[in-house]
Formats: structure tokens, sequence, C-alpha cells
């Protein structure tokens, strides 16, 4: 899976020669060697905004995410996938966070205040026609338009709703997933996860400890971070199916939409979840036309942005699915917070059976750390997106002039 991961990220700044303007931040997460591609990739994309006016950009995000997505020379490298994909993300990240700081809102205000015809000016529809039109997307927002400012106010007042994965690493002694599993039903929270795949039996004995644990009326999911075969998978699940489970996640490859599609069915009515490794939003019009999901996982910094992610929230409703975001590495808890929220006031009016991801380390280096109390997100109030990181944590973990060896 992934033995020695070395957390990092590729981190942007954006700029204006106005010194009182905010600026604007993003990032892509990474796990190591790499990162310093990802960094160039970055350069080569946020180069093209260099020299033109901020006002202009940010007013109209649409058209520039897909002009910076359709570069007809950097796409070459993907086209729409991989290291130029995501650091077109991280691009249009910092420039929604401008944005939202400019308005003096936090990004999911800021969206959930938009029109439902400027939300669809922000996607991108080539070639979601046959799964999602403009027009589709249109009366999934006019339809949740009258409910704004209610389901806005139960989000001030009661969050949204998380899981935690601290328990559930593998490596892991029993008393210590004991106690973290023990912790986190204590904390509030009504659903925990596990990775799973490395041996089978292994993964019964520490699922019947969890289960003892949290009893049985706590959630269980697991996460199998792609190990298997799709056959291996459909027997696995069927051998832990008795633990009462709440979804497998990544059970095959993320690109696989005919292996995942089959597992579903052969696993129903357990529900498979994936999308952190989705390269983008035709992979998830696949997978969702093939129900070969029933959990959509967005993450905050694999696709092209905000832009990208809000044509997979519009795609999810559209075809009536779940999404419980992606949220296990360098402040991807920060940023996807706000889709989430901005999915409940906006598009799909739902929190019932979802929830975001919550990992509880690296917040202490963020300006704007997410905040989890009785097992929910607290909904920022703080204008921008949450990606800006103290700079004495830039200033000690930078390559290669920080203080922290890397």
């Amino acid at each position: 899976m992934n033995p020695d991961p070395d957390y990092s990220a590729a981190y942007l700044v954006l700029r204006t020669d106005d010194a009182s303007e905010p600026a604007g931040h993003g990032f892509v997460f990474t796990i190591g060697r790499g990162n310093d591609v990802q960094v160039a990739a970055i350069r080569a994309v946020a180069s093209q905004l260099v020299g033109r006016d901020a006002g202009d950009l940010l007013g109209d995000l649409g058209a520039v995410g897909r002009e910076l997505v359709h570069d007809s020379q950097l796409r070459w490298l993907g086209p729409e996938k991989g290291v130029i994909h995501m650091a077109v993300g991280a691009v249009i990240n910092a420039l929604w966070d401008m944005r939202a700081k400019r308005a003096g809102q936090p990004l999911w205000r800021l969206l959930a205040s938009l029109s439902p015809e400027e939300i669809v000016d922000l996607v991108d529809f080539r070639y979601l026609a046959d799964a999602l039109t403009r027009e589709d997307a249109l009366r999934i927002l006019e339809r949740a338009q009258p409910g704004r400012e209610r389901r806005a106010r139960e989000l001030l007042a009661t969050g949204y709703p998380a899981y935690t994965t601290s328990p559930g690493w593998l490596g892991y002694s029993d008393e210590t997933l004991e106690r973290l599993a023990r912790e986190a039903v204590e904390d509030g929270f009504g659903q925990i996860k596990l990775k799973v795949g490395a041996d089978l039996r292994e993964d019964e004995r520490r699922l019947a400890l969890a289960r003892r644990v949290v009893g049985p009326d706590i959630a269980i999911a697991v996460d199998a971070n792609q190990r298997w075969e799709a056959d291996e998978a459909i027997a696995a699940i069927r051998a832990l199916a008795h633990h009462d489970l709440a979804w497998v996640e990544e059970p095959t490859s993320p690109d696989d939409v005919l292996a995942h599609a089959r597992i579903a069915r052969a696993i129903d009515p357990i529900a498979v979840a994936t999308g952190e490794h989705l390269a983008n939003r035709v992979m998830a019009k696949q997978f969702l036309l093939a129900d070969a999901l029933q959990i959509l996982q967005i993450d905050a910094t694999r696709v092209a942005g905000v832009n990208e992610n809000v044509a997979m929230l519009l795609l999810a409703a559209k075809f009536g699915v779940r999404v419980c975001p992606h949220a296990g590495g360098v402040g991807l808890c920060e940023l996807v917070q706000h889709l989430s929220m901005f999915d409940f006031v906006a598009v799909s009016g739902e929190r019932t059976g979802r929830m975001i991801e919550f990992v509880d380390h690296l917040h202490e280096h963020f300006v704007t750390p997410a905040r989890v109390h009785r097992g929910h997100y607290v909904a920022p109030l703080v204008a921008g997106s949450g990606a800006e990181m103290l700079p004495s944590s830039l200033a000690a973990h930078r390559v290669p002039a920080g203080r922290v060896p890397a």
C-alpha cells in the first residue's frame, strides 16, 4: 500500500502587486519522492497567470479553469490526469482562496452564495453530456435553492458528520487499536475505518477486535488501498461481511471501472467507495454510469481544483450517490470540508449517510485548522479556503532550506 510515506506538499502562494490584497494559497498533497516534480508542474501552470489582472481572473474562474485544463502544450502531458492536472488544481484552489478572502467569506459560504447560473458556469461539461448536461445541473441547483439559508443555519449549529481513520492503520498493536477505537466512540464519531488487504486472517482478527470494542451501533468501513484483484476482493469482502461493513474502499485498481462494477454487484448490499485516485470528472462519470461505486470519495487536490469537484458533486447529485470525501493527508481536511458543506447547502441538500474523513494530525501547521467536535466538522467562519499554512511551518519544513530534515 503506502509502507513508507514521507508526508509532503507542493505549496503555492499567489500574490498581486498590491501588498494590501490577500494572497491565495494552494497545494498538492504528496507522500515524498516526486514532490519536486509536482512543484515544477505547479510553476509551469502558474506562470500562465503572471502579469494578468487578478480581478479579471477571479471574476470568471470557470473560464480560467477551462483555459488551464485545456492548455494545448501542458495538456499533452496528461491529458487531464497526473501531476499537470493536479497542478492546475493547486492554482485554481489558490485563486478560490484569494477570491474568498477578498469577499470576506469562508469558501463554503462563498460557493453557496452563487446563483445556479454562476455555479454552472464553473463546470467544464466537455465529455459529460451523456451523464450530465448544463440543463441537468441547473435543475439540481434550482431545486436546492429554496432551502439554502435554512441548511446554512443548520450547518453552523450542528456541523457536518465526520468519521475517523485514526484507529485503523496497519501495524498498530492490539492495545493501540482498542484504545483509539474506544476514544473515537467517546469523541462522538459514528464510524471508524480500518485498513485491510495485507493478510485476510489478520484482517478478520482486527475487525473482530474493533467490533467488540465499538459495539454494534458504530459503523466500520474498510479500506483496501487497491490491494486486490477483482476475484480476491469479492472473496475477501464476503469473508469479512459478517462484521457488518459500512463500505469497502478502493478494493482494486482505481482506474478499473469494470472490475469495480463486478465487485459492487457481487458484494451488494455492502457499498463500494472510491474516488481519492480518480483522475478527473470523466472517470467519475464512468463509475457512476456503470454503477461501479455507491459512495464517491472526492479529493480536494487530486483533480483540477474546486471547479472540477463542483462538477463531481453535481454528477453525484444527478445519480443520487452519497459523497464521503477523502481527507487523510496534509491539509485535505482543511480543504475538503468546504466542498461537502457547499454540497449540503447548495447542491444535494443532504447530510444523511454522508461524512468527511478525519485524521487528527498535521492540523497544527494551518492558520485555520479543521475543527471536529462530537464527531462533526465545525463549519469554518474565517475567510478563505483553509489552505494557508503558518509562516513558521513553511519556513521550518521548506526543502532544502528548512530546519526540519527532508
